[in-house]
């Protein structure tokens, strides 16, 4: 799915379920993986605009008295260092491993609840001082989610529902089960459908490429999406300017964190092995072609989080972007906000550059294992599309 100035392009290619050989369609759903926690980020943002929650409140305050994990808490752990992987919370739960054991091959995600990782935060190790340094975690974003539901006392897939996806007219995203649900598959194999009960914040959401496209808009121009009369509008579109905004920085690759984005800037001259100029049919279309020959190749590997490898090392792109304060600064023009995910069957890309008025979403059936690889060629050609929406030098 491709967004280009006012070009819309969707691209389907492929089955939902290679048994009865359905075809993929734009409302056929796919496991989002981590880019589940973009909307998690959105929901605490939205939430932080009506006055509900602030970004500087101490977990601890949406938490019962001896499910908080142990650390010093003269530097408390914040909702704000839980969406910006800064809190020092390890990347998963204490405890979830010897629970996916029995299930490894079927749904090892599946019998870990709410109600074990409130035993296991207690024992939880908090690494480092809260706010000191990026340490990817999907526990960290998948307790915030948690907390933002006790915080309105509504379940996670009920309040993403009235505060985001149902303002937003996103009719099929959500945790649970849909009308049109595409099949994950590993190593050529079918694999049971992803759950996630602890942490559905973290990596639960299905999506279709109908609605990540209303999504997309919606961050590129704030009054892109109509909203609904019962929304509280001015929350909902001062959360969606506040999701893209850097918080926290890397040391190296030029990577910043968001509210649940990535966000690195873009250099001046567009990739020398990619052809410039091609409209945007064409390049979804060179999209659709390259990762369905990937796919095709590939074998799976397995994360519940991101595949990008660069937490901590780069992330897509490395080595091509400026950094804070590096000296490509002065030939940065745009920039991009981006996030990737992975179940066990499924890959996902998501991307958008505000000032390019360009968005990319990829949504694959299968888990490749070079995984970076399917993620870098997404980012590079969201990168070459916002390069191209770039005005001639004077």
């Amino acid at each position: 799915m491709v967004i280009r100035g006012d070009e819309r392009i969707v691209a389907c290619r492929g089955q939902s379920d290679r048994s009865s050989e359905r075809p993929v369609r734009a409302d056929t759903r796919f496991a989002l993986g981590s880019v589940t926690k973009t909307f998690t980020g959105l929901l605490l943002a939205e939430m932080a605009a009506r006055g509900e929650v602030r970004y500087d409140d101490p977990i601890d305050r949406y938490l019962p008295a001896h499910a908080v994990p142990g650390y010093p808490h003269e530097r408390p752990i914040t909702l704000l260092h839980l969406a910006t992987h800064t809190s020092g919370l390890p990347r998963l739960p204490v405890g979830l491993l010897p629970a996916m054991a029995p299930r490894w091959f079927t749904s090892p995600y599946a019998t870990f609840g709410p109600a074990h990782l409130l035993r296991a935060l207690p024992r939880t190790p908090v690494l480092g001082t809260p706010g000191a340094q990026v340490r990817y975690s999907n526990l960290g974003c998948g307790l915030l989610g948690l907390l933002l539901a006790n915080a309105a006392g509504q379940r996670y897939d009920d309040l993403l529902e009235a505060r985001v996806c149902g303002p937003l007219g996103l009719v099929d995203t959500s945790c649970g089960p849909g009308r049109e649900d595409a099949a994950g598959y590993r190593r050529g194999r079918r694999v049971p459908s992803f759950r996630l009960p602890a942490l559905p914040g973290a990596a639960a959401l299905r999506s279709t490429a109908d609605d990540m496209l209303r999504y997309l808009q919606a961050h590129l121009a704030l009054d892109a999406v109509p909203l609904s009369e019962r929304t509280d509008a001015g929350a909902l579109r001062t959360a969606l300017g506040e999701v893209r905004r850097p918080r926290a920085g890397r040391r190296r690759g030029g990577t910043r964190i968001c509210l649940g984005w990535n966000h690195r800037s873009v250099p001046a001259a567009p990739d020398p092995g990619r052809p410039a100029g091609g409209p945007a049919a064409e390049l979804a279309a060179d999209l659709a072609e390259e990762v369905a020959g990937r796919l095709a190749a590939e074998l799976a590997a397995e994360s519940v989080g991101d595949p990008v490898g660069g937490h901590g090392r780069g992330g897509p792109g490395g080595g091509t972007g400026g950094g804070a304060g590096g000296s490509a600064d002065r030939e940065v023009a745009d920039e991009v906000v981006y996030h990737a995910g992975a179940t066990r069957g499924f890959t996902t890309f998501v991307g958008f550059s505000p000032r390019a008025q360009v968005g990319l979403a990829v949504m694959a059936g299968t888990l490749p294992l070079r995984s970076r690889g399917f993620v870098q060629n997404a980012y590079d050609i969201l990168r070459t599309l916002v390069v191209e929406r770039r005005a001639p030098a004077d």
